[in-house]
């Protein structure tokens, strides 16, 4: 019976314990009232908050988050989430200052620590702040290794500073904890980040260290371009041009779509190797493989017009004006041609025809994540800081008109 009855004692203290520490969990003492947690979370601020917030009013949210907050100050969710809409509203200093009180709390397990030094560290980055920035997002990975969103956002200060080297290593590091489906990507970043380092060796006037750059970009990723461009201007520099053509016209297998970028420096080893007429065959060949391949019919005509023969450069112009009538590039050159040839009325009524509707522009690049123009190629995207993801913008081409090429 005293065995019973003490096992029935335990089981009740056992019993009290958990209920006084659910108790302790949901309920907080503050200035001699006790607060139910749950209930603040339950409050109308906070509810319609985040309806608020889901509709896209943030300034009304804002508001209504505040009040939730002000219930109970130890609510971390809601301080963060806080914190982050003064963030994205521009009032970075806020932000800052919401996110330090939090760190100040004791309770902070580690987890919690690292979700606010992210937040922190996203505030100073915000506000250009970038030791400090530099130092928070550092932290994040002390208190969790893997942390991906800190380890991205360190790569990218490196790589806004130059700093490449620094920006290689923690790549390398996401590249070791991704899974398999991400790997590729990681790899191509890795390698535009070679790539950079090769340049930068170029600058320093050390090409061997430079070409040793380039080539491990393309083992990382045969289909990075500007390494493939890059090592071929070394070969060339070296008086090595039949290498440097073997490297850039790995460029029309890999990527295609690049192949102008190949051009001016084909047609300068081709000559020197073998003569301009090889230069000519590879147009030609790319414009049978595509025939609505502008870019090979406006390097064709802007040879002929280097060979003197302006009338077959202005054939080859308008063709290519027909598939893309909005390049400047192209109009450019049927002018010098057309003025060469005194505006001849024919060709000249044959061009005026071809450009009734078209629209002159001069930013035809922009980013596929964030839409961002640029009037040139780039390889990262100065606003998303995504590498590789600039497509060349076109317009809805001409529209036939009998007796005209479109």
């Amino acid at each position: 019976m005293t065995d019973t009855l003490a096992l029935l004692a335990t089981l009740v203290a056992l019993l009290l314990g958990l209920a006084v520490g659910k108790a302790w969990e949901r309920y907080k003492l503050r200035e001699g009232r006790w607060f139910d947690r749950r209930k603040v979370r339950e409050s109308p601020h906070y509810i319609l908050g985040l309806q608020l917030l889901v509709s896209n009013q943030v300034d009304l949210a804002i508001e209504e988050l505040a009040k939730a907050a002000a219930l109970d100050p130890a609510a971390l969710e809601i301080h963060l989430i806080l914190g982050n809409l003064y963030r994205e509203r521009g009032q970075v200093s806020k932000a800052v200052r919401l996110h330090r009180r939090l760190l100040q709390h004791s309770r902070l397990g580690r987890t919690e620590q690292t979700y606010v030094q992210l937040s922190l560290g996203l505030d100073y980055k915000q506000g250009g702040f970038v030791d400090r920035a530099f130092q928070a997002f550092s932290e994040v990975t002390r208190l969790d290794p893997d942390n991906k969103y800190a380890l991205l956002n360190l790569e990218r200060l490196h790589a806004e500073q130059q700093q490449w080297r620094e920006a290689r290593a923690i790549r390398r590091r996401l590249t070791d904890i991704a899974d398999e489906p991400r790997k590729p990507r990681d790899q191509a970043i890795l390698a535009f980040l070679e790539n950079e380092l090769g340049l930068q060796a170029v600058r320093r006037g050390e090409p061997q260290e430079a070409a040793a750059h380039f080539r491990s970009a393309l083992d990382l990723d045969d289909g990075t371009v500007p390494a493939s461009l890059n090592l071929g201007d070394v070969y060339m520099r070296s008086g090595r041009p039949r290498e440097a053509i073997a490297v850039w016209e790995q460029i029309l297998e890999k990527a295609p779509e690049r192949a102008y970028l190949t051009f001016d420096r084909l047609k300068t080893a081709y000559t020197e190797v073998d003569g301009p007429a090889r230069f000519v065959a590879l147009c030609r060949r790319l414009i049978e493989d595509n025939p609505q391949d502008w870019r090979a019919r406006l390097a064709l005509g802007r040879h002929a017009m280097d060979e003197g023969d302006p009338a077959r450069a202005l054939d080859l112009l308008l063709e290519s004006l027909g598939q893309n009538p909005h390049a400047l590039a192209v109009h450019q050159l049927i002018w010098r041609a057309l003025s060469t040839l005194e505006f001849r009325p024919t060709p000249v009524r044959r061009y005026l025809t071809l450009t009734r509707n078209a629209v002159f522009y001069l930013d035809p690049h922009v980013c596929t994540r964030c839409r961002y123009r640029s009037t040139e190629l780039l390889w990262q995207c100065p606003q998303c800081h995504e590498w590789n993801t600039f497509v060349e913008e076109r317009l809805p081409q001409a529209e036939n008109v009998e007796g005209t090429p479109a």
